[in-house]
């Protein structure tokens, strides 16, 4: 980008800093009116009524997520791309180290027939997708997820389930109502049910998936707070330093070393020499 584009770049940062402290500005003189409009712009973190989500500060929420309500998310854990954690009828707690994957749902029960309270609880290490984890597009309603437990793609849990410890709903398993998985345990299909037990190896597979995905969650977060300037010098280097066939390089004498900038951090790299379970 050149001087010129440089200055355009910067006058435009300028207008709309100013409008959104305008806009701000605005929100505070309408007080208590200031809901009654009917164009609503997307907030990752939303008041309902008295109700605030609570984030811890070494926690990630992506963009486009909602978190609305009481919410509260512990430290470590990753609130992915797309997901709505809708907290107005009843709470939602989510412990440290759990990630809710890509467009996933979790809402809440106000109370079932027989006047039980149900809340969503999802404990520590949990991957909806991955170790106590919700996988893409799973949905959890009114339900718990005890710590280390896997829930699958597309798997829906239902008001009054639980999954206990280290238990493993299958991806577009159905978990009907007061459904309760036992530890160690697989279940899948329509309504779920028994499969088979997990193996050792899969238990340590499941913690395993739920430290990488806390650490890949820090890589979007930094890359989500990068500056325009950062972004463009980055491209810069991969276009510069970008990888040819290693054949063709040495053909040529060059020696292609990647800049620190571009080397995507160990721990979060998948372990080739282990398998996933099947």
């Amino acid at each position: 980008m050149g001087t010129l584009g440089r200055a355009i770049y910067a006058v435009g940062c300028w207008i709309r800093e100013t409008g959104q402290a305008i806009d701000r500005l605005g929100c505070r003189l309408q007080g208590n009116y200031l809901f009654q409009e009917q164009l609503s712009r997307h907030r990752t973190l939303m008041n309902i009524f008295d109700k605030v989500p609570n984030v811890h500060k070494d926690a990630f929420v992506a963009p486009s997520a909602s978190v609305i309500g009481d919410v509260q998310v512990g430290q470590g854990s990753s609130i992915w791309y797309g997901c709505v954690l809708r907290g107005d009828v009843n709470s939602i707690h989510i412990g440290s180290g759990t990630n809710i994957q890509d467009n996933s749902l979790v809402h809440v029960a106000k109370s079932n027939l027989s006047g039980k309270v149900l809340p969503t609880i999802i404990g520590d290490n949990v991957t909806v997708g991955n170790l106590k984890f919700a996988g893409h597009s799973a949905v959890l309603h009114g339900c718990t997820v005890e710590d280390e437990a896997f829930v699958g793609m597309g798997a829906v849990l239902l008001d009054g389930s639980v999954v206990e410890k280290h238990g493993m709903v299958a991806a577009g398993a159905l978990v009907r109502q007061n459904t309760r998985i036992p530890c160690g345990e697989v279940w899948g299909g329509n309504p779920a049910k028994f499969l088979r037990r997990l193996t050792d190896e899969e238990i340590a597979f499941i913690s395993e998936s739920a430290a990488n995905y806390a650490n890949l969650a820090q890589v979007h977060a930094a890359e989500n707070v990068k500056s325009f300037d950062e972004i463009e010098f980055e491209k810069v280097l991969r276009k510069k330093f970008a990888r040819r066939d290693e054949e063709y390089d040495s053909m040529l004498g060059v020696v292609r070393e990647v800049p620190s900038e571009l080397i995507l951090p160990d721990n979060i790299l998948p372990d080739k020499s282990r398998k996933p379970p099947q």
